[in-house]
């Protein structure tokens, strides 16, 4: 992997990060950090794939963007998914009914 493939692969994971943080994140409690970083990530591991795939080219290939692009796209959308509240449908657990709240694992007795 070249020098000029790695500063491409952060580029396109910035924007794309950033982008799809405006576009998919809005109403969910993601961190500003967390959308570019993971895109970025993405970006990396496709060029090492297609550098791994198509080692006999030297230079930058538009396949190689492309798979840049759409795996960044791919994984902020799963961050934009999974991060959050959850739906308003869902059911909720409530801190001390089963254990897991902040009194350390004891359950809250209730008067009455």
């Amino acid at each position: 992997m070249t020098a000029h493939s790695l500063i491409i692969a952060v580029t396109v994971g910035i924007v794309v990060g950033v982008a799809g943080h405006i576009l998919t994140c809005r109403g969910r409690s993601v961190p500003l950090w967390l959308p570019p970083a993971a895109a970025v990530a993405a970006a990396v591991l496709a060029t090492v794939i297609a550098r791994m795939a198509n080692a006999s080219r030297p230079d930058l290939t538009p396949a190689e963007i492309i798979v840049q692009v759409l795996s960044a796209v791919a994984v902020v959308a799963l961050v934009a998914v999974t991060g959050g509240p959850a739906p308003a449908g869902a059911p909720r657990e409530h801190a001390g009914e089963n254990g897991s709240g902040s009194a350390g694992g004891r359950r809250s007795r209730r008067a009455g």
